[in-house]
C-alpha cells in the first residue's frame, strides 16, 4: 500500500494534486514497485478523511500519466513507469543545472543554494514560494 502521505490541508495546492504527487514520489523511491496493488478510492480517502472523488481525480490523472493501472474488479495497481521516471529525473536535473546557474548569475550565494537543498531534503520545503 502506500507509506504515510504528507497531505497538507492548509496549502493551496489541491488535494488530488497533492495525492498525486506523493503516489509519484512512492513509486519513484520504490517504496511502491510495478504490479503492485494500491488502496481502492474508497480505502484511501477514508485513511485521509476526504470525499472520494478527490482521491478518484488522483487516480485518474496517475493512470492517464501511465503510473497507476486498473483492473475491472481487481482494483489499481503501479504500473512499470521506469522509463518514464528515468527520462523525469534526467529532466528535472537539465532545469535544476538551468536554475542553479540563474541563481549563481544572479549573485545567489552558494550557501543559500546549500540551506535550502537541505531544507527541501529535510522536508521542510514542501511547499514552493
Amino acid at each position: 500500500m502506500f507509506s504515510t502521505f504528507n497531505i497538507n490541508y492548509r496549502s493551496g495546492e489541491p488535494i488530488y494534486q497533492q495525492i498525486y504527487n506523493e503516489v509519484v514520489k512512492e513509486i519513484s523511491l520504490g517504496l511502491l514497485l510495478p504490479q503492485e496493488k494500491i488502496a481502492t478510492v474508497r480505502e484511501l480517502a477514508t485513511t485521509l478523511g476526504i470525499n472520494p472523488n478527490t482521491v478518484s481525480k488522483a487516480y485518474g490523472l496517475l493512470e492517464q500519466n501511465g503510473y497507476i493501472y486498473s483492473a475491472v474488479g481487481k482494483g489499481s495497481f503501479v504500473a512499470d513507469s521506469s522509463g518514464k521516471l528515468a527520462g523525469l529525473r534526467e529532466s528535472t536535473m537539465k532545469d535544476l543545472k538551468k536554475d542553479l546557474t540563474n541563481a549563481h548569475n544572479l549573485g545567489v550565494e552558494y550557501k543559500d543554494v546549500i540551506d535550502l537543498a537541505d531544507d527541501v531534503y529535510s522536508g521542510g520545503g514542501k511547499q514552493n514560494a
